[in-house]
């Protein structure tokens, strides 16, 4: 399995988004630019240039022309994918970390950082068919739980949104009554090193793990002895089922492309690998 390297940001990587057909891979780093790049090949297409502070999060609507992204820089903006234009700013008191299209499209979660004396949030906008339309009032705020909200995504059918922090609590919030389920655990998978970022495979049962080290270390550690490399297991039996070597830092971000027959990864190092399996990992069996 020979990656392809792909060289568009000048700072670490943050997230990794596909969009719904596979073809379009749109990356975020802390360099303030989103970047669109050719799935297949790596090909880079062009940047979004308009924030100013690291870009935390993005999403891509169902039809593959908007996209969304979350920033340090306390906005939120829409875009223009074909175009890279900015169509709209949604502007907050504090960063913006998470953000995430509703089914449909007509709705976005976005979650803002605590800051100074403001605490975490989740709100939700709608987004207006034409962008001359578009406002950037709230249609619902949630006052989020202690510490930041890393990532916040819809449930099925727009009727929950699940939210995940640094207080360690997955929570599932009813977008009738806002009340907050309790979740079991069900599957734990160990590893020696923090883990980052998190992916399951669309195709296979396998769930991939990337990490490494707290990013003040890196410059004193070989990235030998980091441990930087992406880890599979299986996702039923928690067995580890092989590793994808590669980063000179920490894997940030992971993504499956949604046919499962590619997935890419993000690094301290500011490099996207993406990587082509094989046909033998698709004969892989515990």
């Amino acid at each position: 399995m020979r990656p392809i390297l792909m060289k568009g940001h000048e700072r670490p990587l943050t997230f990794l988004k596909y969009n719904r057909d596979g073809d379009l891979l749109f990356s975020c780093a802390k360099d303030h630019n989103p970047t669109l790049w050719f799935a297949d090949n790596g090909e880079r297409l062009g940047t979004f240039r308009g924030h100013n502070g690291a870009v935390w999060c993005c999403d891509v609507s169902r039809d593959s022309t908007r996209l969304i992204t979350g920033s340090a820089d306390q906005t939120a903006k829409l875009w223009d994918v074909q175009t890279g234009a900015q169509l709209f700013s949604f502007n907050f008191d504090s960063p913006a970390r998470a953000v995430d299209f509703s089914v449909g499209d007509k709705l976005a979660v976005i979650t803002t950082d605590p800051f100074m004396e403001l605490p975490s949030s989740i709100q939700v906008k709608l987004i207006a068919a034409n962008p001359s339309d578009q406002t950037g009032e709230s249609v619902l705020t949630i006052k989020g739980p202690q510490g930041r909200i890393n990532r916040a995504v819809w449930g099925p059918l727009n009727k929950t949104i699940i939210s995940a922090g640094e207080d360690a609590v997955v929570r599932i919030w009813d977008s009738e009554l806002w009340d907050i389920r309790t979740l079991a655990l069900i599957k734990t998978y160990v590893t020696e090193r923090p883990v980052n970022a998190v992916a399951m495979s669309p195709l296979l049962n396998h769930v991939v793990l990337g990490g490494g080290q707290d990013a003040s270390a890196v410059t004193t550690t070989d990235h030998r002895a980091g441990k930087f490399e992406a880890k599979f297991f299986d996702k039923i039996l928690e067995e580890e089922i092989g590793g994808v070597k590669g980063h000179f830092g920490p894997i940030n971000a992971l993504a499956f492309n949604p046919d499962g027959k590619s997935f890419s990864s993000g690094g301290e190092d500011g490099y996207v690998r993406l990587h082509h399996f094989d046909q033998d990992y698709f004969n892989i069996r515990i």
